[in-house]
């Protein structure tokens, strides 16, 4: 909509993308901090708590009257914001749209069922949802194909791609969708154990976004320069604002949690913005904390099934730390620190060609 004031009504400003995500920033930040404390007394008369799962640590149980569902706030600021920054006709921008939309559908499915069957397992089967997911990943990856969107595998300090995956390139971007928002999933345990990394990904992310859809910071920095696709930054800059106006409540000790319409979406956008810059591989590097968390299930289910007996205390990783008597609050900053110094690291590639 402000580009509108730049095309109609000549007002040069709104034309760049950096006052419109700042202002697309601003705008989730403000919405979020004006909707949650509205959103959370709403919650606690409709009674709509977070259930918690039956194996998780002890104190775990205490947390079972805060509300949940606070993805679907911070979504719609991200959406508000968003809409009123953009370009409406920017292929990239409304394909980051629409993976947010669909990802946060699975979600609020998924959350209304545990909360009205009053147990962590009376959401969506795994089976229903990892169906839903490859459906949905299946839709965005389909749509940047029919786009003519690259399908070329890049690699990290390596200026050339590798090769053309052609329409093997769908099915490798849902590998990457469905993964990624499990990962994230996975990780949304603790009080803002998600919301943090998840800002720092998205942030670098965005470096990314920017710089490839600057036709002279591309060519500087020897990345692949796609025409249009820095208007995702504006997106990326509202869902930004929007988790760190929630993580002014989601914090420990958290006033409200933002179950799988936020973790889900985060992890699909995520993923949107590392297939859109080339950057599926690096996002082992950008994602490192819900990598992690990731590997330490698949490494407890796999060890036990295979010799019966667990490598960790318990999965995902957070819990072993856990119940080896770590603080939350302690175990929560240092996976802070661990996503803020990959995310360090990652940026560095950007140079490194």
């Amino acid at each position: 909509m402000l580009y509108l004031f730049y095309r109609f009504f000549d007002i040069n400003i709104f034309q760049y993308i950096t006052v419109r995500a700042g202002i697309s920033f601003f705008v989730g930040f403000v919405f979020t901090l004006y909707l949650m404390p509205r959103y959370i007394a709403w919650a606690k008369r409709k009674k709509a708590n977070q259930p918690i799962y039956k194996n998780a640590p002890k104190n775990h149980q205490l947390k079972s009257t805060t509300p949940t569902m606070g993805g679907l706030v911070f979504i719609t600021s991200t959406l508000v914001a968003s809409f009123l920054t953009i370009k409406f006709n920017n292929f990239y921008a409304l394909g980051a749209i629409l993976t947010i939309v669909l990802f946060a559908a699975i979600g609020i499915k998924d959350d209304i069922s545990k909360i009205k069957g009053g147990n962590n397992e009376d959401g969506l089967s795994s089976k229903a949802k990892l169906i839903l997911q490859i459906v949905v990943s299946f839709v965005i990856g389909s749509y940047l194909y029919i786009g003519g969107f690259l399908t070329d595998l890049y690699v990290p300090f390596y200026k050339y791609p590798l090769f053309d995956m052609g329409l093997f390139a769908v099915v490798f971007w849902v590998l990457v969708f469905v993964s990624t928002s499990n990962a994230v999933n996975l990780t949304d345990g603790l009080d803002g154990l998600a919301t943090v990394p998840s800002i720092f990904s998205i942030m670098s992310l965005s470096v990314f976004v920017y710089v490839m859809g600057h036709a002279i910071l591309s060519d500087y920095l020897l990345v692949p320069n796609i025409k249009g696709l820095g208007e995702v930054a504006i997106v990326a800059t509202a869902l930004v604002g929007s988790l760190i106006g929630f993580l002014w409540h989601n914090c420990h000790p958290a006033e409200i949690f933002m179950g799988d319409s936020g973790s889900l979406s985060l992890g699909g956008f995520i993923a949107y913005m590392a297939v859109i810059t080339k950057n599926e591989l690096l996002l082992i590097l950008v994602g490192f904390v819900f990598v992690m968390e990731t590997v330490s299930v698949i490494l407890q289910v796999g060890s036990y099934k295979a010799r019966k007996k667990r490598v960790f205390k318990m999965a995902p990783i957070h819990h072993h730390f856990e119940l080896k008597g770590w603080a939350e609050n302690k175990i929560i900053v240092r996976f802070w620190i661990m996503a803020l110094i990959s995310n360090l690291l990652a940026l560095i590639t950007l140079k490194i060609r």
